[in-house]
């Protein structure tokens, strides 16, 4: 029995993966002359060409570059070309601007012209010393292209290396061509370096005369300034500082003078205010100090108190001794105002000195004041002049030591770039590789091939085995009826069986296999098929069954008459109606004339058992089609066939219909609406997939309920049955010599 679709429904995708792996392995061999002659054609392929290729050889240099060269001069000194110092990523740009130096048109033309590439055909056509080619002559930048399409550059990780490399077809020109570019790359970068210097010595030089005339010319302005604004050797600070402790004796000096005026003028006021009636009162402090005023005054006190005295002993003022007296008062106090004056007019002319003295001296601190100004003036020039000159001097002084130092490293031709390894003639090619492509061509072809065989088996879009069934059409698989069309294939049953029980000539028809022969691997595929169409629905078991397919010629009457069969051998009443009114076939099976069936019963209105016959086949019997009537479609819409139907499963327990193909024609899905259930039948190898879903489609549209499918026509000599379906091929479960059992089994 063919494996149920429960149980491969339940299969993991992990359990399948083997499945898969099996399946491609079967593609394979099943079209193994293709995966043979794709696999044989491309390793024939790869290897015709590798042998065919030109032999290249390539040479190899190894080329240090030091970002820290040599310094004669010093580390203080500066060369003119930077040739590798600074940081990380300087160096890094530096070391991928030499690569590109390495392979650059300024380096690979130069090479070209002296080496004479450009007249060396071989060369340009990459052919080796001894092969014939054609002259030819090109320009020397064509053939300096050429060589730098073979010039390459690797640099060596965490080094300071670089490893150069040339390849062309013969060794010794490798060799020589390469040698060539190095030299030319280290020369060139010493030429660089040497003219870089030499052009910055002679523009330091010309520098260096600019800056000599401008020193001795900003020289001369300041001399000429000095003389001409009257400026003394000393530097203006020195003179400001002279200036400004001048400035500021003058300043004491004046407020000195202010000071003695003020005092001056106070005495002064003072004076003013003695009274000259009584010049006893002398409020200055000043005039008391003065001996001449003590005495005068002390003379004067004294005469009053004496002319007092002779008033107060009663004399009178006529007294001579009042009169005396009274005139020394007058006269000591006449001598006493006249020395007051004469003070007051000494005080006017110390105050009139002091006050010219303090006008001469703010004259003097203005006049200071003035050349202060001026000397600030003057020194905002000078300081112009001065830095000037002292700017021009620090460059020439610059530039002259500068110069001296260039001069110096043009004289030394130091170069950080060396040649490490120089090239040396290469012994063996790099390619072509011989072994290597021969065996990558051969897997390659292997890979193809298994390729070719899959896409080969892709575009095949029919239906094969079982798993395409339940995977593609998403339908249960009912079982499969091997391949019986052919008079050798059922003469094959015996043969195989080693007896001659029967002849092939015993079976009448090729679709009465189930019946003639019970014990062939037909019978029991078909009791397969009875086997999984009873045990689908155990408790409302399929009463009426419409066999179809989705198109011609896929053995649906074949299959409709195994199953009949396979049932009525089980003991049951089956009921085999040809409804296929387009093309009927049933009456031909079963050597029936077609003179009356199920048209002629619709007309006549007879009931499906007195049309029907008996067949051969105990408990089968057959209603033929009939006369064909020009609408068939619409004789199955009528309520007569429904009744019809009604009839026969009243009659019998099944009833089997056989319907045209449901793509090509709606017959067979109308009747699928009057039915229990659908038999898609599917021709292994030959129906499509897409055309066996438009069938299922085409049913389920109009509500009809699909039961399955039968895969039929299956050639178990395929490899896709070869492991699966082993004990079809052979002659069922039965023994040589064991009796098939009965038909009710």
């Amino acid at each position: 029995m063919s494996p149920q679709p429960n149980e491969q429904a339940g299969t993991s995708p992990s359990q399948r993966e083997p499945v898969n792996a099996l399946a491609v392995i079967r593609t394979v061999r099943k079209f193994w002359p293709t995966a043979v002659g794709v696999a044989v054609a491309i390793s024939l392929a790869v290897t015709f060409y590798t042998l065919g290729q030109t032999r290249i050889y390539q040479a190899t240099a190894v080329v240090q570059f030091d970002p820290n060269p040599p310094r004669p001069l010093g580390k203080g000194v500066d060369l003119v070309v930077d040739v590798g110092n600074g940081n990380y990523w300087n160096n890094r740009e530096y070391y991928e601007t030499q690569y590109k130096i390495i392979q650059s048109m300024n380096t690979v033309v130069p090479v070209a012209q002296q080496l004479g590439l450009n007249s060396d055909p071989r060369f340009l056509k990459n052919l080796p010393s001894g092969a014939k080619a054609d002259p030819k002559q090109t320009s020397v930048e064509d053939a300096a292209v050429v060589l730098k399409g073979r010039l390459s550059v690797e640099p060596v990780k965490e080094s300071r290396l670089a490893i150069v490399k040339f390849e062309d077809a013969d060794p010794q020109r490798a060799q020589r061509v390469l040698t060539s570019v190095l030299d030319v790359y280290i020369e060139q970068n010493l030429d660089y370096a040497h003219s870089s210097t030499t052009s910055a010595v002679d523009w330091l030089r010309l520098q260096l005369d600019k800056l000599r005339e401008e020193l001795e010319s900003s020289e001369r302005a300041l001399h000429k300034y000095k003389k001409d604004k009257n400026i003394l050797s000393l530097d203006l600070d020195s003179q400001s500082n002279m200036l400004r402790e001048e400035m500021k004796r003058l300043n004491d000096e004046v407020t000195t003078a202010r000071a003695k005026r003020q005092q001056v003028l106070a005495q002064r006021n003072e004076l003013a205010k003695i009274k000259t009636e009584d010049p006893t009162e002398l409020p200055a402090a000043e005039l008391l100090a003065s001996p001449l005023i003590q005495q005068l005054r002390q003379r004067y006190e004294d005469s009053i108190r004496e002319r007092d005295g002779f008033i107060g002993a009663g004399k009178g003022a006529s007294h001579p001794d009042v009169s005396a007296a009274q005139a020394r008062v007058s006269s000591t106090r006449v001598a006493l105002l006249t020395e007051v004056k004469n003070i007051q007019k000494a005080m006017d002319r110390e105050l009139s000195a002091i006050s010219k003295q303090e006008a001469g001296l703010s004259g003097l601190f203005e006049a200071a004041q003035r050349r202060a100004f001026e000397l600030n003036s003057l020194e905002v020039d000078y300081n112009q002049l001065r830095r000037s000159r002292d700017n021009t001097e620090k460059l020439y002084s610059m530039v002259l030591e500068r110069t001296k130092e260039s001069d110096l490293a043009r004289m030394m031709r130091v170069n950080n770039i060396r040649i490490v390894d120089r090239p040396l003639e290469p012994k063996a090619p790099i390619r072509p590789r011989v072994p290597l492509n021969i065996a990558l061509g051969i897997f390659a072809g292997m890979l193809f091939g298994v390729g070719a065989a899959m896409g080969r088996a892709l575009l095949d879009r029919t239906v094969k085995t079982p798993d395409d069934v339940e995977r593609e059409l998403g339908q249960n698989f009912l079982g499969l009826l091997p391949e019986i069309g052919s008079a050798q294939a059922r003469q094959s049953y015996y043969r195989r069986r080693g007896k001659r029980r029967a002849k092939a000539s015993a079976v009448e028809s090729p679709e009465l296999i189930v019946h003639d022969a019970p014990s062939s691997g037909v019978a029991e595929a078909a009791r397969a098929v009875r086997t999984n169409l009873l045990f689908m629905s155990p408790d409302k078991p399929y009463h009426v069954l419409l066999v179809t397919s989705p198109a011609p010629s896929e053995g649906k009457t074949t299959v409709a008459v195994s199953i009949a069969i396979a049932m009525a051998q089980a003991g049951q009443r089956v009921l085999l109606i040809d409804c296929d009114l387009r093309r009927p076939r049933v009456h031909r099976v079963f050597h029936r004339t077609n003179d009356s069936g199920v048209t002629s019963a619709l007309i006549d209105g007879s009931n499906a058992s007195s049309v029907a016959t008996e067949t051969q086949v105990p408990g089968l019997s057959v209603l033929p089609a009939g006369p064909i009537p020009p609408n068939p479609a619409e004789l199955f819409h009528s309520e007569r066939f429904k009744a019809f139907l009604e009839t026969a499963k009243a009659s019998y327990d099944r009833v089997i219909i056989d319907s045209p193909p449901v793509v090509t024609v709606t017959d067979a899905a109308v009747l699928s609406t009057l039915v229990d259930g659908v038999v898609l039948v599917v021709r292994a190898f030959a129906t499509r997939k897409d055309l066996a879903r438009h069938g299922i489609r085409a049913i389920s549209d109009v509500g009809g309920h699909v039961v399955g499918v039968v895969l039929n026509a299956v050639n178990f000599d395929r490899h896709e049955y070869k492991y699966h379906y082993y004990y079809y091929k052979r002659d069922g479960y039965y023994e040589q010599d064991a009796t098939p059992p009965s038909a009710a089994a």
